[in-house]
């Protein structure tokens, strides 16, 4: 059972969106990725194409920043991750922090996944 302000596990946010349960606000936002590769950056990891993707191409943390311009209420986050075609890239850990700038982020949350494979030999 879910509560008024949480969205379903494996909720479809499109179909959220369609009915008025959720709107996206991300194109409100600017976006930054501490680094990718040619042709997998910001509009990949944004076009609702899920043939494409962000890759990064650099050392870790691999970081998504979303900066809005004015003070602004983030409900809920849709992350999208397919195991099964990106493996080695799919993340372990998300860690989700909030603040007036770079340099005073608090997280706020931290998401662990079990990948598919890990799962299998546990």
């Amino acid at each position: 059972m879910t509560t008024p302000n949480k969205t379903p596990p494996g909720a479809d946010p499109k179909q959220l969106e369609r009915t008025g349960t959720v709107r996206e606000i991300g194109s409100q936002a600017v976006w930054s990725l501490s680094s990718c590769k040619p042709g997998f950056g910001v509009d990949q990891l944004r076009d609702d194409n899920l043939e494409t993707y962000w890759q990064s191409d650099g050392s870790q943390p691999h970081l998504v920043n979303i900066q809005f311009r004015r003070k602004t209420t983030v409900k809920t986050l849709c992350i999208y991750a397919d195991y099964k075609s990106d493996e080695s890239y799919t993340p372990s850990k998300i860690s989700v922090r909030v603040g007036n700038n770079f340099h005073n982020l608090q997280e706020i949350r931290v998401l662990l996944f079990v990948r598919e494979r890990e799962r299998n030999h546990a």
